[in-house]
């Protein structure tokens, strides 16, 4: 009717609420029977499809809503984690570089330290072989002169032995006992010269005995040498006193030196010993924090790039999900719309008024009728509301208004019968 061709030129909403209106009445013979049993017009069927469409648009609205919140409270969770390990790695970072320094300056220190070490018991171990040489050099002088001593001290003896007998009671051989006292490297040359004189003086002349005033003489001559040697084996003996207490007091002085350089070679190899173990400990723990520093840094780049993509992707969801949020909207207002279109008395009015009469005519068989309809419905009206639900879609980028578009150019019909059934 002229009427429907002017609702039908109205809004596009309008156009495809009334094309569907027009395809109900097409599938009304099919259905007519089954409606007047239920009492549901082709309105309210179209209202109820639309409501339909509507509660699942919410529902897949609310539901996308869940599924990002879950999402966005993941992307807070592993954010805050990631960024909280990313702090404690660069703080233990911060902390394996202060040790790794630490590390090496004490090691260079311990390394100094034992070169010290080393060259202590180096020089205090030359000090021990040149004492020793030393040492050994004054005991064979100290072996030489006491025996010089003490075979100068016996001959003495047994020369002053010799002296002290009465001239009847020397023999020839007891002048050689006096005669070799100048053998002697320790008896003075003076002394030597006496002696000599002495020995010369008191041998026989000729094989004639001593005359008495010739051995007089000779018997106070005796007494002098008696008491020059007596003198000199003093003085031998003192002197080897001497020798003896010099000997023993090297010998002490000797003893104190070498223990105390082993004391101090043995306190400098201990602690150069301390020293190389706790170096050896400290390049470890160096090698052991380098090596820590190498996995925490790597872990917090990793951390890092890890954050990094995360952060971009929850950015890029969140974006996704405000787009998709709002073309979910936009739909649902659309179809809102449709159903206070539908719902309007205008249109209920037109559905109440044509639809009965079409339906009359189509069951009595007034083919030509419905083919008109179809005609005129497909042919004009169908075709705009494909091209709005098409302009619509790629406006809002929704593929359920695309589609829609689509099936509407197809065949509604079908669809609409499928609908109603």
């Amino acid at each position: 009717s002229d009427k429907m061709q002017r609702v039908l030129a109205m809004t596009p909403l309008w156009a495809l609420t009334l094309s569907a209106l027009s395809h109900t009445v097409a599938a009304t013979v099919v259905v007519e029977k089954r409606s007047a049993r239920s009492g549901v017009t082709p309105v309210q069927k179209v209202i109820e499809l639309m409501e339909g469409m509507l509660a699942k648009g919410k529902a897949e609205k609310h539901d996308e809503q869940v599924q990002f919140a879950a999402y966005k409270q993941f992307c807070d969770d592993t954010t805050v984690e990631k960024k909280r390990a990313i702090e404690e790695a660069n703080e233990k970072i911060e902390v394996l570089k202060a040790d790794i320094e630490k590390y090496t300056a004490t090691a260079a220190k311990l390394t100094e330290e034992i070169a010290a070490h080393d060259e202590d018991i180096s020089v205090w171990k030359g000090d021990q072989k040149a004492a020793t040489k030393v040492r050994e050099l004054e005991k064979a002088d100290y072996d030489a002169m006491h025996a010089d001593y003490s075979e100068s001290i016996d001959a003495l003896e047994r020369a002053i032995a010799v002296l002290k007998k009465q001239a009847y009671d020397r023999k020839q051989a007891s002048f050689t006992q006096v005669a070799a006292l100048q053998k002697l490297s320790l008896i003075p040359e003076s002394a030597k010269r006496a002696i000599d004189a002495f020995v010369q003086q008191g041998e026989p002349t000729d094989g004639l005995e001593v005359s008495a005033p010739e051995a007089y003489g000779y018997e106070f001559q005796s007494h002098g040498v008696i008491e020059m040697l007596e003198k000199l084996l003093d003085k031998f003996m003192a002197e080897r006193t001497d020798l003896e207490k010099t000997e023993m007091n090297s010998k002490h002085a000797y003893d104190m030196l070498m223990q105390d350089l082993t004391a101090q070679i043995e306190q400098a190899t201990q602690d150069r010993e301390e020293k190389a173990e706790l170096k050896a400990k400290t390049l470890q723990a160096k090698a052991d924090a380098t090596g820590d520093l190498e996995d925490t840094t790597t872990t917090r780049d990793a951390d890092q790039k890890y954050l990094d993509d995360l952060t971009a992707t929850c950015e890029q969801k969140a974006t996704d999900f405000e787009s998709r949020q709002q073309l979910r909207a936009e739909e649902i207002e659309a179809i809102n719309k449709a159903i206070e279109i539908i719902s309007s008395s205008s249109v209920k009015g037109h559905a109440e008024t044509h639809l009965p009469a079409l339906a009359q005519q189509l069951s009595g068989g007034e083919g030509s009728a419905l083919a008109m309809l179809r005609a005129d419905t497909y042919n004009q009206n169908q075709a705009r509301v494909a091209q709005y639900l098409s302009r619509r879609g790629k406006q809002l980028g929704s593929r359920v208004l695309s589609a829609l578009a689509v099936r509407v150019s197809d065949d509604p019909f079908r669809k609409v019968k499928k609908m109603i059934k």
